[in-house]
């Protein structure tokens, strides 16, 4: 699948779901995250057996640039799933309204996490 599939499903996903009661942006692909998260949590534990064993140090900073990637891995397509679920039924409902405020809201929200993932 595509990156422009995969982002017109999430968007067509997300006004569905929106509709059907606002679930996350994330909820069609929680299982992965969940996958992703959980081999990134048993890496951490490697890593705590390495300092354990005294292993060289330059081969746990590998390990642990690793995790970082990984984690970042994951915050992006959070972000993704966030701008194309949450900003976008913001956009909708404020079409809806007529209140801007709803989706400034979602994209301040939207920047301040990017900003956070950036220090």
């Amino acid at each position: 699948m595509t990156m422009s599939e995969t982002t017109s499903n999430l968007t067509e996903a997300a006004v569905t779901e929106t509709a059907a009661g606002g679930a996350h942006g994330y909820t069609s692909d929680k299982e992965a995250y969940l996958r992703r998260l959980r081999r990134i949590e048993g890496q951490v534990r490697g890593i705590a057996r390495m300092v354990e064993e005294d292993k060289y140090c330059i081969d746990i900073l590998t390990q642990v640039a690793a995790i970082n990637k990984a984690l970042h891995a994951v915050s992006l397509g959070l972000v993704q799933d966030h701008m194309s679920h949450c900003v976008v039924g913001a956009a909708q409902e404020s079409e809806r309204t007529g209140n801007p405020e709803i989706v400034q809201a979602k994209v301040q929200e939207a920047a301040d996490a990017i900003g956070r993932l950036l220090r």
